[in-house]
């Protein structure tokens, strides 16, 4: 069981975490290293020895591994991202960086993706250390930079260059996953993450004949860029349902009392009233424009426009995806992929997920758990290239009202400190199980 130390230490460290600005505007654009230095010190302390790792000066993770009872047991990872996405000072109500516990509350870029975990990792470790626990598999934890980009100067790389670190690891746990969803004035859900849509950010370059601005011009690259942007932002995507989906819209239509009818989708989605935005994203590929890029004056036609599309696609859907855009595209428009991840599943059938929902159970016994597919995606993608099977976990306990989801990238992001107590107990209790 989780200490008092244990509970004070993770809301100390998720405001000294989001007090280090690791902003990734992009592009290379970021430091890891200050947060990382600080995550090896806390870790050092508990008697490990981390490993602080970079691909790119600055670009820093750390890797550290807590040896198990049981030599013969599967190894687990813990992981989660040190970076964090740009936070504009002036919509926000606090200073994004200043890490201040309001209300109840800790404030600032980070406090739900992802410094949150970060700092309960650090505070369980460092609990199990005061009590000599051991836990009887191996633990692998990760911090990690560039997840809020490409991860290629984090989980990308340590899983290109260094994949002996996670040597044995079957299974891993990390953001996006185990906090309150409120159904309803009598239905807190707890979604555990169990699979995730593939990304396919993608360029889409039109050419065509440049001239004056007020000529006739049938050959614009701008009107054949902006017609197959509007086809494809309009596109209705059939209905692919994955084994995670299915699961979670049976479950989901059996806690609200609806039939589980799996041949009408779209039906069931609207009889799920709130919980229908943990389901209504994934049961299809999506497309959506987002960025344009053309002309450099208002008198000239271009010869050429760019634009950028974020789609995402679910298992065993590539290949449709591709000769859809193929057709959304059209004749003088090509694409190509960006930015390209693969989609994935965990089976809700496992032992894992299993233990997963009982240690949620035991700390919230009004609570229902329920499997659902990540519409983005995390470093697990990464991670899944040495076998490991992901599982979207950052136990929260939220009160009615607190809208996670839309704190994810947004204004005014906060955690209530109640909730990193829950997670503290949570993610202790399932690590001494697991």
């Amino acid at each position: 069981m989780a200490d008092q130390q244990s509970l004070d230490e993770v809301v100390r460290f998720t405001s000294d975490l989001i007090r280090i600005d690791t902003t990734n505007r992009g592009g290379g654009d970021c430091q890891e290293r200050p947060a990382a230095e600080y995550a090896a010190e806390k870790l050092a302390e508990a008697g490990l020895e981390p490993r602080m790792l970079e691909r790119t000066k600055g670009r820093t993770n750390v890797v550290a591994r807590i040896p198990g009872t049981d030599p013969s047991a599967d190894a687990l990872l813990l992981h989660g991202h040190l970076d964090v996405v740009p936070a504009h000072a002036a919509d926000w109500s606090v200073d994004p960086f200043s890490g201040e516990i309001r209300d109840g509350e800790v404030w600032g870029r980070g406090a739900i993706d992802m410094k949150n975990m970060d700092a309960m990792i650090l505070s369980v470790v460092r609990g199990w250390a005061r009590e000599g626990f051991r836990p009887r598999r191996d633990v692998v934890i990760a911090f990690t930079a560039d997840e809020e980009d490409s991860a290629a100067d984090g989980a990308g790389f340590l899983v290109k260059q260094h994949p002996e670190l996670f040597e044995g690891c079957t299974e891993g746990i990390s953001e996006s996953g185990a906090y309150t969803f409120h159904s309803g004035p009598d239905m807190a859900l707890y979604p555990i993450g169990a699979g995730e849509r593939g990304t396919g950010w993608m360029k889409l370059t039109a050419r065509g004949r440049a001239g004056h601005g007020s000529k006739v011009n049938k050959d614009n690259a701008v009107t054949r860029l902006a017609a197959a942007l509007t086809r494809i932002g309009e596109h209705e995507w059939p209905v692919r349902l994955s084994p995670t989906v299915s699961a979670a819209l049976t479950e989901l239509a059996v806690l609200h009392g609806v039939e589980p009818d799996l041949n009408d989708p779209d039906t069931l989605v609207d009889k799920l009233g709130p919980a229908a935005k943990l389901v209504e994203a994934t049961i299809r590929n999506s497309t959506n424009p987002t960025m344009m890029q053309a002309g450099y004056k208002v008198n000239v036609i271009p010869g050429e426009a760019v634009a950028y599309v974020d789609g995402r696609m679910l298992p065993g859907t590539e290949g449709e995806f591709a000769v859809a855009m193929d057709e959304l595209t059209g004749p003088g428009v090509e694409w190509s992929f960006h930015h390209r991840e693969i989609p994935l599943q965990a089976p809700v059938d496992s032992p894992t997920y299993a233990k997963l929902r009982a240690a949620i159970e035991k700390f919230d016994p009004a609570g229902h758990v329920v499997p659902f597919c990540m519409s983005g995606g995390t470093d697990a993608k990464q991670f899944s290239r040495l076998g490991i099977t992901g599982y979207g976990y950052t136990p929260l306990k939220l009160p009615p009202g607190f809208d996670y989801q839309a704190l994810f990238h947004g204004v005014d992001e906060r955690v209530p400190v109640e909730a990193l107590h829950f997670g503290v107990r949570v993610l202790d209790h399932y690590l001494r199980t697991a």
